[in-house]
């Protein structure tokens, strides 16, 4: 929907137009806090969904709000090219700011936020846009989508691969490809520019509106009411209806004629801060220079969806006192000055330059502003040098202070090694050792004081394998008593090993005299029978 813009005259001849805008931010009915941040002026509005988990989100969606607001101030050029530039190069300056924070703080890793906002110059709209939250144009009775979502689900819808209603419910719909943030995707946002026409209405949403309302109901609440803040309420509250379980949040801004663009009573509001961003409004009434308020809460109509919500946020008491606090207005800090109250608030990353003539800015663009920005990254990058430095130093003294325990631990185990002996085997021998039959990272923890004549083949099998295992004594006492066990029990061994060998062989020796007596006394006998034998034969024949 770009134009291209040029040096043109305002829109509608010389008729000037006016931006009258409100917004209306709720936590939902799930989340724990309000992570999105709204902008609703007479020169700008803007709608910034945070993410990054409880202390990350908000964070990031404040920081953007923040770097944008110095385009509500009345001295900002009408020059539609200048202000584009101004733009972009304040959206990029968000980003700078929040990967710095992230880099800082370690507990905002990963934070980032959605970022599209809407000014009007001269006549002429310019949009900037990156994420997917998104911005509505209501003119004539037709509503457009101004923005294209950064998001994987409308890569796949641009790509073919799934239509629209399955987007609705797929996965992955919550996926952005291209945000501001501490990640590494492009952070360029969109700019798109187009002129302005008289009763033209915008809408910026956060994705838990338009995730959840149709086009078609968008459209038809968008005609159907007149009064912006009626739309912003009726919206919040149908999303909520419909089930959204994220922040809802919504701006609406109208385009209106002036009659007299001359006439001292000119169309006028209060800017109005919406969500996370309203929690400190010190820094943005400072940066635009004129009062700013909270945004409206939103109405209790009773719905089953904002009951849910109140017992949901029973646990977050804090959230619910916010929405029943009335609007909160902070005046600039020359009037706060006045009153005793605190000068310079924290800015959230984008330093606030009074200058020589008294004037406080924050524009990215201004040349004290630059090179404020380029004094604190000098800073920075010192104090991150001063970091490192000392990172180094406590890794170098941790490392010396693990070796110094595991020395001691060393120390301390040879120390008790040693002070023990055991019986082990050397060469084939009995021998006392003192220390652990062990070793440490190959260093052995004992050595040989004494060597036996007891041989370890000598001795019975199970007591081989303990000596060659070692047996551990208290004191070298205690090791060469064991020792002269082992030489009193080997030598009782084989001394009754030798008796029984002696008694083996008389044993073996009566046996074979035994059998020698009972082989002579058998032939003596064998040779007397036979003998009387012939005797008897031969008085047989003599009778004969």
């Amino acid at each position: 929907m770009a134009e291209a813009a040029g040096p043109a005259p305002a829109a509608d001849g010389e008729q000037r137009l006016f931006l009258y805008s409100t917004t209306v931010s709720d936590v939902g009915t799930v989340r724990a806090n309000n992570q999105d941040s709204s902008f609703a002026g007479e020169h700008l509005v803007a709608i910034c969904d945070g993410m990054g988990g409880h202390a990350g989100g908000d964070t990031a969606s404040t920081i953007a709000i923040r770097s944008l607001a110095h385009i509500e101030r009345d001295d900002v050029t009408d020059d539609v090219a200048a202000v584009s530039s101004m733009m972009e190069t304040s959206v990029m300056a968000a980003h700078d700011a929040i990967v710095g924070k992230a880099r800082r703080e370690r507990k905002l890793a990963g934070m980032g936020t959605t970022v599209t906002a809407v000014a009007l110059v001269n006549g002429w709209w310019v949009l900037a846009h990156i994420g997917d939250s998104r911005a509505y144009l209501l003119r004539d009775g037709v509503l457009s989508r101004a923005t294209q979502d950064h998001s994987y689900v409308q890569h796949l819808i641009d790509t073919g691969r799934i239509t629209k209603a399955e987007a609705k419910n797929h996965p992955q719909r919550n996926v952005v490809m291209r945000v501001l943030g501490d990640f590494d995707i492009d952070p360029h946002p969109d700019i798109a520019v187009l002129r302005a026409h008289a009763a033209d209405r915008w809408l910026l949403c956060s994705d838990g509106l338009c995730g959840v309302l149709e086009d078609s109901t968008i459209a038809e609440t968008m005609l159907g009411l007149s009064d912006p803040g009626e739309c912003a309420q009726r919206l919040v509250g149908m999303a909520l209806r419909a089930g959204s379980t994220d922040n809802v949040t919504a701006v609406i801004a109208d385009a209106t004629l002036a009659l007299d663009a001359h006439a001292f009573d000119l169309p006028h509001q209060t800017p109005l801060v919406g969500g996370a961003a309203s929690a400190s409004l010190e820094p943005l009434a400072d940066i635009v220079n004129e009062p700013i308020a909270t945004a409206p809460a939103l109405r209790d109509d009773g719905s089953p969806a904002q009951r849910a919500a109140a017992l949901t946020q029973e646990a977050h008491e804090a959230v619910a006192e916010q929405r029943k606090e009335a609007p909160r207005v902070v005046q600039p800090s020359l009037v706060r000055e006045e009153a005793g109250e605190r000068r310079n608030p924290d800015t959230g990353e984008i330093p606030v330059v009074t200058k020589s003539d008294g004037e406080v800015t924050t524009d990215p663009n201004d040349p004290a502003v630059r090179q404020a920005i380029h004094e604190e990254k000098a800073e920075q990058r010192k104090s991150e040098h001063g970091r490192r430095k000392r990172r180094r130093v406590a890794v170098f003294v941790t490392v010396l202070a693990v070796l110094a325990v595991i020395a001691g631990g060393v120390f301390a185990a040879y120390r008790y090694s040693q002070s023990k002996y055991y019986v082990g085997a050397a060469d084939g021998m009995v021998a006392i050792y003192q220390g652990v039959p062990t070793n440490l990272a190959g260093f052995e923890l004992s050595h040989e004081v004494e060597r036996t004549s007891i041989a370890v083949n000598k001795l019975p099998a199970t007591w081989r394998t303990e000596v060659r295992q070692g047996i551990m004594r208290d004191s070298l006492a205690e090791a060469q008593d064991h020792v002269r066990l082992i030489r009193d029990e080997l030598a009782a061994i084989e001394k009754q090993q030798a008796k029984a060998d002696k008694e083996k062989t008389s044993s073996s020796t009566s046996s074979s005299s035994s059998s020698t007596s009972s082989s002579s006394s058998t032939s003596s006998s064998s040779s007397s029978g036979s003998k009387s034998g012939d005797s008897a034969t031969k008085e047989g024949g003599d009778q004969e």
